[in-house]
Parts: C-alpha cells; sequence; structure tokens
C-alpha cells in the first residue's frame, strides 16, 4: 500500500483528505500543520508522496518542497494551492514537484492525480 503525508494548516483538510485516501486505499502515515513539521515527518516517515499547502505558517510549502527535494530529488510531491495562486504553482514546478490540485477540490480530481504521479 503507498504512503501519504498530508501538510496543510487546515485541520478539517487535512481529516477530509485522509478519509479521502484511506478510503482509496492509500495510507496515510503523518500530517503536518505547516511546512517545517513536513520537512521533519517526511524525513522520519520516507512517504511515497507528499501533499503540501502552498500557504502555511512557520514554513510555507514551496519552501518545505525545496527542503524535501534536497535530501530526496525523486520526492513525489503534490501541491495544494487555492484558486490564483498560479505564480506559485509556477515556482513549484521549477523545483520538482510532480503536480498540483486546486481548492476548491474534488474527489475523483485528486485520486487521479495522486495515482498518476505514484505512477511515474
Amino acid at each position: 500500500m503507498k504512503t501519504v503525508l498530508i501538510a496543510d494548516d487546515a485541520l478539517f483538510m487535512r481529516m477530509m483528505l485522509k478519509d479521502l485516501l484511506t478510503m482509496n486505499n492509500l495510507h496515510v502515515v503523518g500530517e503536518a500543520e505547516d511546512g517545517a513539521e513536513a520537512v521533519d515527518k517526511f524525513r522520519k516517515l520516507r512517504p511515497d508522496l507528499v501533499l503540501l499547502d502552498v500557504l502555511m505558517p512557520n514554513m510555507d510549502g514551496l519552501s518545505a518542497a525545496r527542503e524535501i527535494l534536497d535530501q530526496d530529488p525523486q520526492a513525489r510531491i503534490v501541491m495544494l494551492s487555492a484558486m490564483g495562486q498560479s505564480n506559485f504553482l509556477d515556482e513549484a514546478r521549477k523545483l520538482g514537484v510532480k503536480n498540483y490540485i486546486t481548492k476548491p477540490f474534488s474527489p475523483p480530481r485528486v485520486i487521479k492525480t495522486i495515482n498518476d504521479v505514484l505512477s511515474q
């Protein structure tokens, strides 16, 4: 079973994503409230995929993605962004982020995006 780390400062978003992923045979091995915690948990848990919100306190998603990819250039990261954050997504692609999901999202799109990235 593939493993996922979810990093989002909104508890309801983490819970919603965790439920969705669990129902689709993905194992959520950890959750983080900010980018710094995501980097630390990535280092410890080594998940198959990281879902990173763009805007988080203490360390934003782009900074966290940069640190994770410095540790493991093969890390699979999918960014979570609100509408209108395309400037962040362009930078994320340059860093090596595999894909992104725009909030509000549809569950089928989330699962398709994750499965596409995991199959790369």
